[in-house]
């Protein structure tokens, strides 16, 4: 049937009313391939994203065979195959028949294969003008190529769905841009208003100490004076949380700027180069901030080492401190909340958190993350 005929135009109209309702993008584009196998003659749909470097990710599927969906969907999660490659190559630019398919041979080996099972598929690049996403794959079983008009009808798809990617990217970065500002208008007002009023408090209770001639008015100016000085320290830590000054001279510099600011030194090691996205760069700091708060609070020392090994494939961020330690039961509830923070945002970028610790020999805190 070709692309025009009006049970095709139909359906391109219900997956683009799909596409611009939907704000989620695993819900936006599982709902397109589900819409798109239940008007069409295809039976099987997956994709993937594809960053600059080739690597890829199974974002979302649809009536997938056992074999395949299987183990959390192991052959489409790990491992090369044939349309990944042209697709980083540059040498997939339209609809495509793949005459076979590497990740469905090594689920569906051919001498296990029954009648009606699905022994090839054909891809399609999601692009939305010159930005290019990742791929639509479809199949069907007992098919090895589809028609020029089936071929027609997923590019449409594609492109459809190539646009709502760029769309729900934009309204991304529009939001992330409003929640810096907000951070930032957030910042100045801590720091005009309450940083200065516990600033003057800790020279009032200064002036206090010194004027009186009570001992007892003294050690009680003392206490104002230490706990507001404390209060201040707070405040600059919230105050750099909010607005995270130094990223763009380095994390590492960030990073060491913090632990000055609390009083601690950084000592750093480093091995491969920094070139990592910002979002990384922004949660590996964060880890580092409350890493070093709880170093503050809670080690007794005023020296940490820091040590960030940055591969192909991940960045390892590892901080040590010879503090007090504590005892850490892995089969138990993480102890306090800055760790709980730790391990979410880690976790949140599809990485992992792990502690050493013991009482007298200070604290290790292993970070790994992919990118």
């Amino acid at each position: 049937m070709a692309v025009g005929e009006p049970s095709n135009i139909t359906l391109l109209k219900e997956i683009a009313e799909l596409l611009n309702e939907e704000t989620d993008m695993v819900r936006m584009l599982e709902g397109a391939i589900r819409k798109l196998l239940s008007g069409s003659t295809f039976e099987t749909a997956w994709i993937f994203f594809i960053d600059e470097k080739g690597k890829h990710q199974l974002v979302a599927q649809a009536n997938l065979p056992a074999s395949l969906e299987g183990n959390n969907c192991r052959h489409l999660q790990k491992g090369g195959c044939w349309c990944v490659k042209r697709y980083h190559d540059g040498d997939l630019e339209k609809a495509s028949n793949i005459i076979a398919c590497q990740r469905i041979e090594n689920a569906m080996p051919a001498k296990s294969r029954e009648p009606g099972s699905i022994t090839h598929h054909a891809t399609v690049p999601l692009q939305s003008g010159k930005e290019k996403f990742g791929l639509l794959n479809i199949a069907a079983p007992d098919t090895v190529g589809f028609s020029a008009d089936e071929l027609a009808l997923l590019e449409s798809v594609a492109f459809q769905i190539g646009s709502a990617i760029k769309r729900i990217g934009l309204t991304k970065q529009e939001q992330e841009l409003a929640l810096v500002k907000e951070r930032n208008r957030l910042a100045r007002d801590l720091h005009d208003s309450v940083n200065q009023l516990l600033f003057s408090v800790t020279l009032t209770a200064r002036g206090g100490v010194e004027m009186s001639q009570d001992p007892s008015v003294q050690e009680t100016f003392r206490d104002i004076q230490h706990l507001t000085q404390e209060a201040l320290n707070e405040m600059r830590a919230l105050i750099w949380q909010l607005r995270p000054k130094g990223l763009e001279s380095g994390l590492l510099d960030a990073i060491k700027g913090y632990g000055e600011m609390l009083g601690l030194t950084v000592e750093t090691k480093m091995t491969g180069v920094i070139q990592l996205p910002s979002r990384i760069e922004e949660t590996l700091f964060r880890i580092a901030q409350e890493s070093l708060n709880n170093v503050r609070k809670h080690a007794g020392v005023n020296k940490v080492e820091l040590y960030l090994s940055v591969t192909a494939t991940d960045v390892l961020l590892v901080l040590r401190d010879e503090g007090r330690g504590f005892v850490f039961d892995h089969g138990v509830n993480l102890p306090s909340i800055g760790i709980h923070s730790i391990r979410d945002r880690a976790e949140t970028e599809g990485g992992t958190a792990d502690w050493s610790s013991e009482i007298g020999k200070g604290t290790e805190i292993l970070v790994r993350i992919p990118y």
